[in-house]
């Protein structure tokens, strides 16, 4: 019997430090160190990289009761805002890597998988701003129509933004506030 409890107990820390090392590998537990330059490919970034922290945080250990939270029946669930936020982070990576934009399948998707999603396109757009000598180069592209890199800024960057607020709000109300160890001004976890 004590073998029985001993092999659980092993199984489960093992389990547990898995799932805290797969946390750890999604970009944006904490915000990347700042560059030491300000140009507008490395003021872009950090701006992606705020959403990504503040993505990661608003949308990190979900249940289903907060997934499925909606304040009333005429305003997305926390769960389709983060679709929402999932077709945005689409729209901002496909302009620095020069893609059109279309319709992403996210149906067979879990909200994990949505979430991973989300902050890796992030965190790919970041990295390409940050290295960028020319920003006007990311144009958003919708079939034959392109808009400059400033709709980035006041569209899909300021939108997810917005949404990540929601979501935070959403999963207060449904119970389940944001860790209360985070700085946003700081983009790091209190120990």
């Amino acid at each position: 019997m004590k073998q029985i409890t001993y092999i659980m107990a092993l199984i489960f820390t093992v389990s547990s430090q898995a799932q805290t090392e797969e946390k750890q590998k999604l970009p944006y537990y904490e915000i990347p160190e700042y560059s030491e330059t300000y140009t507008a490919g490395t003021v872009a970034a950090r701006m992606i990289d705020g959403l990504g922290f503040r993505f990661y945080w608003a949308t990190e250990d979900l249940s289903d009761k907060d997934l499925e939270y909606k304040p009333n029946d005429d305003v997305r669930s926390a769960e389709d805002t983060i679709d929402h936020v999932l077709d945005l982070s689409y729209i901002i990576v496909n302009s620095t890597l020069h893609k059109p934009n279309g319709s992403v399948e996210k149906s067979q998707m879990t909200y994990e998988h949505k979430r991973s999603q989300a902050l890796i396109n992030l965190k790919t757009a970041a990295d390409i701003l940050r290295e960028s000598e020319d920003i006007s180069q990311y144009k958003i592209i919708f079939g034959e129509r392109e808009f400059p890199f400033w709709n980035q800024i006041n569209g899909p960057i300021a939108d997810a933004i917005w949404h990540c607020g929601q979501i935070a709000s959403f999963r207060r109300t449904s119970g389940n506030p944001i860790n209360s160890k985070i700085s946003h001004f700081t983009g790091t976890v209190k120990d």
